[in-house]
């Protein structure tokens, strides 16, 4: 029980990472911390996607439901909902580069964004 509760936090931290990689410079935009945070996770996203890297956190999440003794994601809430928005069925090497794209320019429009208001506050100060 205890590794397959494990495993399904794994798999909630995935998805919450991606969403991170995917929405978190919109936090930048309120608290400029974040953005030493959000940064790194961009470049590791992006790493992932455009080098078609393996994430860490799946083999530990399989690691973990080994240890639980689950073959498969089937017969939970986690497994059911979550898995398929972190590993859609067929996922391509082009699927990925568009994905890794995606990443790009969302974060690098919410960056200039970001740095168009940094110039205007230095133009006023």
């Amino acid at each position: 029980m205890f590794y397959s509760l494990m495993a399904d936090a794994v798999v909630v931290f995935h998805l919450l990472f991606i969403l991170f990689v995917m929405s978190g410079a919109l936090l930048a935009l309120r608290w400029r911390g974040w953005i030493l945070i959000h940064l790194p996770a961009v470049a590791w996203g992006m790493a992932v996607e455009f080098l078609h890297l393996y994430c860490p956190l799946t083999p530990l999440e399989n690691s973990l439901r080994l240890k639980a003794g689950i073959a498969g994601y089937e017969g939970d809430f986690i497994g059911h909902y979550l898995i398929p928005l972190i590993y859609p069925a067929g996922l391509t090497p082009q699927i990925q580069i568009a994905l890794g794209t995606l990443v790009l320019v969302v974060n690098v429009m919410v960056y200039l964004i970001l740095i168009q208001r940094w110039r205007r506050r230095r133009r006023v100060a």
